[in-house]
């Protein structure tokens, strides 16, 4: 997994802090990962901002989509 989270978020503290927040809130959820994946999360402004439970909500939908997508590929 990777983490992109430029200026336009922030500082380099606000951006470290966000990339933290994102990382904690991507591990409870790699195990809905096909094995073998490779995830990018990109950060936009907002994300200095939200509250973690906006971020995970946000990731779990993204997650969700990407999903569906890989299954209806699959078929």
């Amino acid at each position: 997994m990777g983490f992109t989270v430029g200026r336009p978020v922030g500082g380099a503290v606000i951006r470290n802090k966000v990339r933290r927040r994102l990382r904690h809130i991507v591990r409870e959820r790699l195990h809905r990962l096909p094995a073998g994946s490779l995830l990018v999360v990109r950060a936009n402004p907002k994300a200095a901002t939200a509250r973690n439970d906006e971020l995970a909500a946000d990731l779990d939908a993204v997650l969700d989509r990407l999903l569906r997508r890989e299954v209806k590929r699959r078929k």
